[in-house]
């Protein structure tokens, strides 16, 4: 019998095009990898393990998804690619079976006041379209129903020449586009109400220093100067006796340019100069004193035209079946996926269609009790993560890398399996799933498992084990022998000092709950995603005096800013290596006078190539040190400034705390910044290649150094590897030992387990949720198995 041939001429076996099944990587040297080789079998699920900030997202993030996203961004024109971001080419030898990379991370999302879930995920601009196609009565297009577009009319004359003789003929014409957008908040949804007692004292003249706003001194001509010297009001006479028209020009003048002290300057009132120079940037991103300002001088209340709406009063008069889509937006998904199901309309069919699937995604990846009208800025990284997830769940691409960090921050372990199921569901369709996890749950469903470290920074950055999940188990890595750890209940728990009486919390979900929070002890506050935690703690205890809160917001800061900026370490150790040599602190920053002349303290040089990637090159004058060369040669405790800044904390903390280098300031810092379990982070580290786990860390140790008697941690192992865990629990114990009370907003079992007292919320999400459903011990909760938190730790403690 004659062997069948092929048509590409191989007899039998396998065809060519069918052995690339692996993604290949050689030689990595991202950040800290040390020369990784790796490879990564396609349409499985891999899951990448290690400690934080032993190399995980250098090799997937910065190494694998980053070259795919430059391959595709190379196949567009030169001239498309000018309008796109530009990514250097990875520091890798050989990455071999690339496929297109879809990044679902954990960046927040943009915080804009104008972006809502709606708007992030395209469900907005279909409602739009089915209102202005079904809405009753019509009132034009689908931006006639956008809070983003504002209503336009305008008319005038235009010129048109016409004929070959170039014969001109002016035409009248008039313009109008109809929006959505609210006049009075202008599509914001908030009226901003400043209290003019916190800007100024009117019992004083502006000559006398009446301003009490951060930064305006009575000598600054280009603040205050500009309003005694403008000539629109009386800079002698009290601010109280101004008359009526002064008053309106001192508050309210709309810009116009005047001369002070023959420099031409631009007047504005106080109130509209406040807005733009305070309240349009973000709160975050503020210093702390002017955040603190900000915060007193400021309400924020719903718009009274639209009622927080956005939408003007046309929009909202405009109804299906009663229904407006103001009203759709602020339904809870889950009923406007129920909703839009009723809807039998076969003219718009497709529509329909299309936005039945996004919504019912919503509820299936556990969003359900979000809202359209939900600012995307107020959402956290595990919400924002899914909200970016729902446009690839009924894509029918296959043979895609899908590339997840962290997928189950934020979730309770009952919607851990939910999240599993959705990792499955993309594999089987054919795809390739790399994923960089902590949790055990997820770990477990991988078919391949890279583990990274063995330690973290430059302890790390090697792959320890590849394989499956038997093996890691016996693989004797960190991650391999806390895999099966779990925390037992505590046998003896802590006796309150006090209680913090919460009454009547409404706040979002909440139904008007009722709780006594013990003081002086270590309360876990939990509860499956959208249950009310949040609500519950940050919405309802008074935040201020004796109240320290450490969010989840992230960390901004360029590749200036270093752990030692961010924390104020830096500011001990300039004065402690001025006063040794008798100069100026400013000598010793790189972000002042300190800097390399060369490359402006920035310790590379950038060389822009337009559309390609821009090319970074270490500064020859300063050997990438960021300093000019006289400024190291002064010497503190036998070392240079910039080799302070190459030690690691552990380094840094031995030698600012003994000897002649002593400095009792920064070595409280670096002690903090041990105890929260960066030892091995270097002083000088830009902000920029930290890992999210670290950098909520480098939070953490800075919020500690707070006066304040009740610490507020908002899941504070989001990002901590399992071996971790162990070193926060001690570092929560050491705060509640040492008189401070400790509320942690957790789904983590081994927290639960450790804790004094447990805060139980639910029974579910949205409006299912927002009820106390148990309070009392973790011993209690398993006992009692009533709740899904019950159950679950149940099952994780073995009771």
């Amino acid at each position: 019998m004659s062997m069948a041939t092929r048509g590409d001429g191989q007899p039998g076996g396998v065809h060519v095009a069918d052995g690339h099944d692996l993604i290949r990587v050689h030689g990595a040297r991202a950040n800290n990898l040390k020369d990784v080789s790796v490879e990564i079998p396609k349409r499985r699920l891999t899951v990448f393990t290690g400690v934080s900030g032993s190399g995980k997202s250098s090799l997937v993030f910065s190494t694998i998804a980053a070259e795919s996203q430059r391959l595709i961004n190379e196949t567009y024109s030169a001239f498309v690619q000018g309008f796109m971001p530009t990514l250097a080419r990875p520091e890798v030898d050989v990455l071999e079976g690339l496929t297109t990379a879809i990044i679902v991370d954990q960046q927040r999302m943009g915080a804009d006041p104008r972006s809502t879930v709606g708007t992030a995920t395209d469900a907005n601009a279909m409602l739009r379209i089915l209102f202005s196609r079904l809405g009753q009565p019509h009132i034009g297009p689908p931006n006639a129903y956008s809070f983003n577009v504002p209503s336009v009319r305008a008319s005038g004359a235009i010129t048109v020449e016409r004929g070959s003789k170039g014969e001109n003929k002016a035409e009248k014409v008039s313009f109008t586009r109809t929006g959505g957008m609210c006049t009075g908040c202008e599509g914001r949804g908030t009226a901003s109400d400043i209290d003019l007692t916190q800007l100024y004292d009117d019992s004083k003249s502006i000559a006398e220093g009446a301003f009490t706003i951060p930064g305006w001194k009575s000598d600054s001509w280009w603040t205050v100067g500009i309003y005694a010297e403008s000539g629109f009001v009386d800079p002698k006479k009290p601010i109280r006796e101004f008359s009526e028209q002064e008053m309106r020009d001192f508050l309210y003048k709309e810009p116009t340019k005047v001369k002070v002290n023959n420099v031409n300057l631009t007047y504005e009132g106080l109130i509209p100069k406040i807005q733009k120079s305070f309240l349009a940037k973000d709160r975050e991103a503020m210093q702390p004193h002017i955040r603190a300002f900000v915060d007193r001088a400021v309400t924020f209340t719903a718009c009274p035209e639209c009622d927080g709406t956005r939408l003007s009063a046309e929009a909202r008069s405009s109804k299906i079946k009663g229904i407006s889509i103001a009203d759709t937006c602020a339904m809870q998904i889950s009923d406007l996926a129920a909703w839009v199901r009723d809807l039998d309309e076969p003219s718009v069919a497709p529509l329909l269609a299309t936005l039945r699937q996004t919504l019912d995604s919503f509820v299936e990846i556990g969003l359900g009790y979000l809202s359209l009208d939900r600012a995307s800025g107020t959402l956290s990284g595990g919400e924002a993560q899914r909200v970016k997830m729902i446009r690839h769940l009924g894509s029918s691409l296959t043979d895609t890398t899908y590339v997840f960090d962290e997928p189950t921050t934020g979730l309770h372990p009952h919607d851990i399996q939910r999240m599993n199921d959705l990792l499955l569901r993309l594999r089987d369709k054919g795809n390739t799933v790399l994923v960089v996890e902590h949790k055990p749950e997820t770990i477990l469903i991988a078919d391949h498992i890279v583990d990274l470290g063995p330690g973290a920074g430059t302890a790390g950055g090697t792959v320890c084990y590849e394989g499956s999940v038997e093996g890691l188990r016996g693989s004797g890595t960190i991650t391999g022998r806390h895999f099966d750890d779990r925390a037992a209940v505590k046998e003896k728990v802590r006796t309150p000092s006090g209680t913090l009486e919460i009454r009547g919390a409404t706040a979002h979900n909440l139904r008007d709950v009722d709780v006594d929070v013990p003081l002086g002890v270590l309360v876990v506050v939990t509860g499956v995603a959208g249950s009310g935690k949040s609500s519950l703690i940050h919405g309802s205890i008074p935040a201020g005096a004796g109240v320290v809160s450490v969010d989840q917001g992230a960390i901004r800061g360029s590749r200036r800013s270093n752990p030692a900026t961010y924390t104020g370490l830096l500011d001990p150790i300039r004065k402690a290596f001025a006063k040794a040599n008798g100069v100026k602190p400013a000598l010793f920053s790189a972000n002042s006078e300190g800097a390399c002349p060369a490359c402006n303290g920035a310790g590379v040089i950038f060389t822009d190539l337009a559309m390609m990637a821009g090319v970074a090159t270490t500064c020859e004058d300063c050997e990438g040190k960021r300093f000019d060369a006289s400024v190291l040669e002064y010497h503190f405790g036998g070392r240079d400034i910039s080799e302070v800044l190459a030690m690691s904390v552990a380094e840094a903390e031995e030698f600012f705390g003994a000897g002649d280098a002593r400095t009792p300031a920064a070595h409280k810092i670096l002690q903090r910044l041990a105890d929260v379990g960066l030892g091995y982070l270097t002083l000088g580290q830009p902000l920029t290649t930290l890992s999210g786990g670290e950098r909520q860390r480098l939070k953490l140790a800075t919020h500690m150094a707070e006066k304040g008697g009740v610490y507020v941690l908002d899941e504070p192992t989001a990002g901590l590897h399992l071996a971790d865990v162990e070193q926060l629990l001690g570092l929560l114990d050491r705060l509640v030992e040492s008189g401070k009370s400790v509320i942690v907003i957790e789904h983590h079992q081994a927290v639960m387990a450790h804790a004094d007292w447990i805060i139980d919320l639910g029974p579910g999400a949205g409006h299912d949720g927002g009820r106390v459903v148990f309070e009392g011990t973790p011993a209690d909760l398993v006992a009692a198995r009533s709740t899904l938190t019950g159950e679950h730790l149940a099952a994780y403690v073995g009771g």
